[in-house]
């Protein structure tokens, strides 16, 4: 049976309508294994990522390419999803990888006819002829209702727009040098010397932005703990906390520690660093980073909730506090499209509950004249100011210093306001939120 294969490469690194080269080859893989991956995936019982490498697992017989494909097209489909089923009519797994074939790849019909039936055939036209731009503004930008509703209400349509053309978009790669072992000029000749093209990121001293999508992870300079793989935003956050060396510092949901790794190289490995998560696989994860670090000030902890007993006995002890609180990750669309379908108004509306007692709980923790940085990967108000604004409200010991005056002071030439507030389609980072807290 012959099946689509790619030439070379893979998929989204080509422009949307540039055709790819189709060749014959047995068994049919990868496409059925592609539509095979795409019901897995389109059933939304977890993370994309999770069951696409679940799914990898269970077929052990594809080939590196045929995994980039597999994975390009699952991602391209759930990017332009709402798209691809208006244009379907009727959309199964296979007509939506049909559809992003020939709309998002610019396929043939030649081409196609290698892998899909006559009544599948018989839809193409149809298929292609949709016109985006006659439908509603949620299908056109590929947003759930609720979703583009809340964007259009505060950004209004031209910004809406822009925003959610950007979150369609795959994510470039950022790295962040760890400075316990090396410095940015450093580091970038030395990937140019190893064939890997970067440039600076224009906002994080410590960024760079790779041009390509290496197997970064198997450099011997990552392996030796000399980077690590971090969006530009999620470096800022950093930033605003500004620890310093001797302080010490909580990272509250520390995750798998690549911003706990940021805080301890920036307290030059002195002073003491918490790093706390509720998650067990979280913080295995977070282990081999530690060890790549070179850092020795952290202590990983983990903790059962937002009040256990190993939190409560730091309280009013700790000069630095960030908490990257639990959120929808809609800032993360670029990088996991599958979660505007995974979250709903009354996921938001639970987590914005979450949200509220974890600030209140990580702020006992400060001491008298420290600082609280509250941070989401979040672009919604009632996941951002509306939890700052209730929090001040009933804390009058803290106030709000502005983002912008705290990035300045360390020579970062960034003004979104009194909130650190980024987008990647105005700063090219993910979607990301912060504010500066100081206790009195």
């Amino acid at each position: 049976m012959s099946v689509l294969k790619l030439a070379a490469g893979s998929i989204c690194s080509r422009p949307p309508g540039q055709s790819v080269m189709l060749e014959s080859s047995a068994p049919p893989l990868p496409f059925e294994a592609a539509v095979a991956a795409l019901r897995q995936i389109l059933t939304f019982e977890a993370p994309a990522d999770v069951l696409l490498s679940r799914f990898f697992r269970d077929h052990h017989e594809l080939g590196s390419k045929d995994r980039a494909f597999v994975a390009d097209l699952v991602f391209g489909v759930l990017r332009h999803l709402r798209t691809l089923e208006t244009a379907c009519g009727k959309p199964t797994p296979r007509l939506l990888a049909l559809a992003f074939l020939a709309r998002q790849m610019g396929y043939n019909k030649r081409q196609l006819e290698q892998v899909f039936r006559g009544p599948e055939m018989d839809l193409l036209p149809d298929i292609k002829a949709m016109k985006s731009s006659e439908q509603p503004f949620a299908v056109q930008w590929d947003l759930p209702d609720w979703l583009a509703d809340r964007l259009l209400a505060r950004h209004g349509v031209e910004q809406t727009a822009r925003l959610a053309l950007s979150l369609r978009n795959p994510a470039a790669m950022d790295i962040r040098v760890n400075t316990i072992f090396s410095h940015r000029d450093t580091l970038l000749t030395a990937l140019a010397n190893s064939g890997i093209s970067a440039s600076p990121t224009p906002y994080s001293p410590l960024g760079l932005r790779l041009a390509d999508k290496p197997a970064i992870q198997q450099h011997p300079l990552f392996l030796a703990g000399h980077f690590e793989v971090q969006d530009e935003g999620s470096q800022l956050l950093s930033y605003l906390l500004a620890p310093k060396r001797g302080e010490m510092v909580v990272d509250f949901c520390a995750g798998s520690g690549g911003k706990t790794l940021a805080l301890g190289a920036m307290m030059h490995s002195a002073g003491r660093l918490y790093a706390f998560d509720v998650s067990e696989k979280r913080l295995a994860r977070f282990k081999p980073r530690f060890k790549r670090s070179g850092l020795s000030n952290v202590t990983p902890q983990l903790i059962s909730n937002e009040h256990d007993i190993r939190i409560k006995r730091l309280n009013g002890k700790i000069d630095r506090v960030l908490v990257d609180a639990p959120c929808s990750g809609l800032g993360t669309l670029r990088r996991n499209p599958d979660l505007k379908f995974r979250q709903s108004p009354e996921s938001v509306a639970e987590l914005s509950v979450k949200q509220a007692s974890i600030l209140a709980a990580a702020a006992r923790l400060v001491k008298p004249g420290g600082r609280l940085v509250y941070a989401t990967c979040s672009l919604l108000q009632e996941e951002n100011e509306d939890i700052v604004t209730a929090f001040l409200a009933l804390h009058p010991e803290f106030s709000l210093k502005p983002a912008q005056a705290v990035l300045a002071e360390q020579h970062i030439m960034l003004d979104t306001g009194d909130f650190l507030q980024l987008n990647p389609a105005d700063h090219a980072t993910d979607g990301f939120f912060a504010a500066v807290l100081e206790r009195a």
